[in-house]
Formats: structure tokens, sequence, C-alpha cells
């Protein structure tokens, strides 16, 4: 069986726009290259914060999408605050940084750590069984029954879902909604 000409010509520029499509990015989509840089970016984000004496004991979740970062969580201090918001803007390739952590206020009991991780669960649950919201692209944290939701979505109606997916919960007490708009 031989192939045209044509045929060969047809195939390449089928494959050509293919692969030029995969490459593109569109509003609410990385392209491969944009989710490599957001990759090294992260990783970077997660190191300086790490190797840093004030910020290094503390889980703050680090989101990236085209360059722009997102600090998510709990810390206890407005100078570890401040230091992370620093650490990650000195980052190569960061184009904005999104402050969402919040202060930890007093410590909490064995109980309350364990109610804490319970709510993150079940909103988390929640958000993963509702076709109006990408679990995965949100973020779920919990300290004294509130919830912090951040992360990228697609759309306002997503966050929203999600901020009101996280309310319905049973025990939380306030939903703090840093969920961005790609």
């Amino acid at each position: 069986m031989t192939i045209s000409n044509s045929t060969r010509f047809l195939t390449l520029a089928a494959v050509s726009l293919l692969l030029a499509t995969a490459c593109t990015s569109t509003r609410t989509q990385k392209s491969a290259g944009e989710t490599i840089d957001d990759g090294v970016i992260s990783t970077s984000v997660n190191t300086a914060l790490v190797g840093d004496s004030l910020t290094k004991a503390h889980n703050i979740d680090v989101e990236v999408f085209k360059g722009r970062v997102q600090l998510n969580g709990f810390v206890g201090s407005n100078a570890e605050r401040t230091q992370a918001v620093a650490l990650a803007g000195k980052v190569d390739g960061v184009t904005a940084v999104d402050n969402n952590l919040k202060l930890r206020g007093e410590k909490r009991t064995t109980g309350e750590t364990t109610d804490d991780a319970a709510l993150t669960s079940k909103v988390k649950s929640a958000l993963i069984g509702d076709e109006r919201t990408k679990a995965h692209e949100i973020n779920v944290e919990t300290n004294h029954s509130v919830v912090l939701l951040a992360g990228f979505v697609a759309n306002n109606a997503s966050r929203s879902a999600a901020g009101d997916i996280a309310r319905s919960i049973t025990g939380v007490k306030k939903v703090d909604n840093q969920i961005a708009i790609k």
C-alpha cells in the first residue's frame, strides 16, 4: 500500500495542528511549558520556605498558576506571614504572590486538631462528590473549625459552589474562601 503525497501532507498538517494546540495556553489551562515552569516555581518557593528559620517549621501550602503564587494555610505570627511572602516574591518567574496565610491563634488541643482534620476530610469529600467543583484544584485547611479554601478554578460559579459546599458541612464555623479565578 502506498501513501500519496497529498495524504502525507494532510497527515503532517493535522499532527502539526494538534501539537501546536497542545502547546498553547488558554485563560484557564496552562501549556506544557507553563506547567513545567509552575512546577519549578512551586519547588523553588517550597525550598525557600523550608530553608528559612522563621518559616521552615510550618506547613505552608504553595499553589502556582502561570507564575501567580498562592501561599495558603495557618501560621503563628505576622512575621512568618511577611517572611513567607517576601521569600516567594524573590523566586524567579513569580509574577504575583497572593497571601492567604491566616494567623493560627491560640494553640489547639489534640481534640480540636482531630476535629479540624475531620472537617477538612468532610469538606474535601463533599467537593469531590459535587460536579460543580473540581476538588483537586481546591486546597482545604481547617483551624479552630474555620475552613480556608484556596487554589485556582475556572470560573466564579465553581468558586461560589465550593464556598457553599464547605458552609453546608456540620461543625464548620466559618469559611474563608480565597479561591482565585484562573
